[in-house]
């Protein structure tokens, strides 16, 4: 059972397919030149993010976009969607022993507690509990192995070609990753469903289970208590990822969604997610063009090779001779990059690179 009352949320509210990803990213192209900036990449120490209009799905401000990341627990709001639309939230399922395995964060669930799908979500999406997550998958799939197929199965189906899931909650392993776009656009999905925007806009709420065990949650997204016009989000955190946020904000009814994969700190992500959230406003008020660049050292810590971002020969060549600031304009060939590909609309689509030093859901 859960207990809301005043527990509600008061609020005014590496290797890509560049093929796919152009062909969800071609109306953008089409109705706008993106203009991009090499300052920028200092006003964010992400190492990946995205800003998106959740109506349309345009991309109003991005840092390494289709960078490869660990999603850490924001891999939970996949969880739920699947949850959402595969389960009776009403229905009561029994924590195994599996469950209550599971390393930290957990909500502290024993075996043999029977609960509902709606109080395991509440615990997956406030507390990120780990716990929970796995007894979701459970109760959907029968094990996790067939709700992770399930998982990707879905990712596959909504067109996200660099997302791929290997658990329901987040915890790092290899072969687990996603993007900021792709990211941007599960929270998208998300929206959707009503549920789920309450229950990732609540801040604190009692759940119990059905033997009469409570237990008290508190939302991991700080931003609920300052940001006025913040729908909801879901935080995520390990060593590898650092820190990581996906959210949604309205006002005047426009929504804007804000992710950022591999923050530094929480002082950081929360700072940063608030500016990009103004500057997505500011973007679409003002009808301004679209920023997106690219940073090389991101890229280069992840192993370049493996990413879907290359130093072509020619590339290399071109910065040898070059004795101006490292920008440059793709040209035809292979398609690598979001600005790459067939589409001839991405001809003028230019990439700003710029060196910085890089630096606990």
């Amino acid at each position: 059972m859960i207990m809301k009352k005043e527990f509600k949320v008061q609020s005014s509210k590496f290797k890509v397919n560049t093929k796919v990803f152009l062909s969800l990213f071609v109306f953008s192209l089409l109705t706008l030149n993106f203009s991009l900036s090499t300052s920028l990449a200092d006003e964010i120490n992400a190492r990946s993010a995205v800003v998106m209009d959740a109506s349309t799905g345009r991309i109003l401000y991005a840092k390494n976009p289709n960078l490869r990341l660990p999603p850490a627990s924001t891999t939970k709001l996949m969880t739920a969607i699947l949850v959402m639309e595969k389960a009776d939230l009403s229905e009561i399922t029994r924590i195994s022993r599996n469950v209550t395995r599971v390393s930290p964060l957990k909500a502290g669930f024993k075996e043999g507690d029977e609960v509902t799908i709606e109080t395991l979500l509440y615990a997956a999406l406030l507390e990120s509990a780990n716990d929970a997550a796995v007894a979701l998958a459970e109760a959907v799939a029968g094990s996790e192995e067939k709700f992770v197929n399930l998982m990707n199965e879905k990712a596959g189906a909504l067109g996200l070609s660099d997302t791929r899931f290997i658990n329901p909650h987040g915890l790092p392993g290899p072969g687990q990753y996603t993007t900021a776009f792709d990211l941007a656009r599960i929270m998208k999905y998300a929206l959707r469903y009503p549920k789920l925007k309450e229950i990732i806009g609540t801040r604190v709420a009692g759940i119990s289970t059905e033997g009469g065990d409570e237990l008290f949650l508190k939302n991991t997204n700080k931003l609920l208590w300052s940001e006025e016009d913040l729908i909801g989000g879901k935080t995520g955190y390990t060593r590898k990822a650092r820190h990581c946020f996906v959210c949604a904000a309205e006002r005047e009814k426009e929504t804007v969604v804000v992710a950022l994969l591999g923050s530094p700190n929480r002082d950081s992500l929360w700072r940063e997610t608030a500016g990009l959230i103004g500057k997505g406003f500011q973007i679409m008020a003002n009808k301004e063009e679209a920023v997106i660049f690219f940073t090389r050292a991101d890229y280069d810590f992840l192993n370049v090779k493996n990413a879907s971002y290359e130093k072509s020969e020619k590339l290399k060549a071109k910065s040898k001779k070059s004795k101006r600031k490292k920008t440059f304009t793709k040209k035809k060939g292979k398609p690598k990059t979001l600005a790459e590909g067939k589409n001839k609309k991405a001809k003028n689509f230019r990439v700003a690179e710029k060196k910085e030093n890089g630096n606990k859901g």
